[in-house]
């Protein structure tokens, strides 16, 4: 069954100073039974008016015109913005000529003598625009929607922070706040009453499961949102990696350039959520014995790496799907203008943060200032 829906006419806008020549691609056409409108120039100024006017659909120009050459007409499409094929149709264009035009981008080349193939020329620089222009949405869409997971993560993550630093001042003040009072009230107790051998010994085990209970609560308090951020990230990193080897065993070493690194405040909670994340890691699955965490601000960049020494991860575990903390990570560092990198081998893992530390680590500061220090996470007993 033949298609009977009428094709919508293509429109040419013709480059040429000849009237015969523009005849004969008149005939041609019409002998392939290509619909088409037809626009003559043969000027540049005209040429860039019809072309600014955006109602053609392709560009059909001669090599050789008068004072100029079908490339000059080219480079005013190409430095002008306006994308729409653009096709030169020459009686004598040389081989190199030809080259030339083919690699500043033009989309096909036809000799006057090989007119039979003038309709299939263009019927095939408009698809391959056409693919072009379809790309180019579908890429600006991608990066669109990349753009947009991109804002949610970030959104997310500071959800999260914030959460944290609510539910830690929560532990403080209610949770770490009441079982002081209960620990208080039972060393009164214990201090001032007169009790029996099995009495004392239930207080005493009292005392003892409230001790455990603000230990824990401090801990996760801790874990959530660690008021020794407050003393700098060198500080907090060697506390992290303290508390690591006492809960676990693990032998953790902590190297740094020195006793204090200036870091805006988003880039210090990069940092100690990356070693946070890495050391997680580690206890999960390396099997190490032992940790070196390097700390480092050197020519302007800071670098965590956190290295182990257990059995390492194979490249599946490296692009599994659900590695949301790694991936969450990367994530984050690339917010504050950093990237992170994981290596791993038989021999062990490394996870390396690397963020720039420029002029906008002043602004990070200032924030990090003005938010002070209002949670008083300090020990509740």
């Amino acid at each position: 069954m033949s298609d009977t829906t009428p094709r919508t006419p293509v429109r040419i806008l013709h480059l040429e100073d000849s009237r015969v020549d523009h005849a004969l691609v008149k005939f041609a056409l019409q002998r392939s039974q290509m619909p088409c409108e037809l626009t003559l120039v043969d000027t540049l100024e005209d040429f860039q008016r019809e072309l600014e006017a955006r109602t053609h659909d392709v560009v059909l120009a001669d090599y050789h015109l008068p004072g100029f050459n079908g490339l000059d007409a080219w480079e005013l499409v190409r430095h002008s913005g306006i994308v729409i094929p653009f096709v030169i149709l020459s009686g004598a264009i040389g081989e190199a000529a030809a080259v030339e035009a083919m690699h500043r981008g033009v989309d096909d080349y036809l000799l006057k003598d090989n007119m039979q193939r003038l309709a299939h020329v263009i019927e095939r620089a408009l698809e391959v625009a056409e693919t072009r222009r379809a790309k180019a949405q579908a890429d600006a869409e991608l990066a669109e929607s990349r753009q947009r997971l991109a804002e949610l993560a970030e959104h997310l993550q500071t959800s999260i922070e914030q959460e944290r630093a609510d539910i830690a001042r929560e532990i403080h003040d209610d949770i770490g706040g009441s079982l002081a009072a209960v620990k208080l009230d039972l060393s009164w107790i214990a201090r001032r009453s007169t009790l029996d051998t099995e009495m004392r010994q239930h207080v005493d085990t009292a005392l003892d499961m409230l001790q455990h209970a603000l230990g824990a609560s401090q801990r996760i308090m801790m874990n959530l949102r660690p008021p020794i951020l407050d003393q700098g990230l060198v500080a907090a990193v060697q506390w992290m990696g303290a508390s690591f080897e006492k809960r676990t065993g693990v032998r953790v070493t902590v190297r740094r350039s020195g006793d204090a690194i200036e870091v805006p405040h988003e880039v210090q909670l990069v940092a100690y959520r990356t070693a946070q994340e890495a050391l997680t890691n580690v206890l999960k699955h390396a099997h190490a014995t032992t940790v070196e965490i390097d700390l480092s601000d050197r020519e302007g960049v800071l670098t965590l790496e956190v290295s182990d020494n257990g059995h390492g991860m194979g490249p599946e575990a490296l692009r599994k799907a659900k590695s949301f903390g790694l991936l969450g990570l990367k994530e984050r560092a690339a917010k504050v203008g950093g990237w992170m990198d994981v290596s791993s081998s038989p021999r062990g893992t490394s996870v390396i943060l690397s963020v720039p530390l420029n002029a906008a680590a002043g602004e990070g500061l200032a924030d990090n200032n003005r938010e002070g220090n209002g949670d008083d996470q300090s020990d509740f007993v």
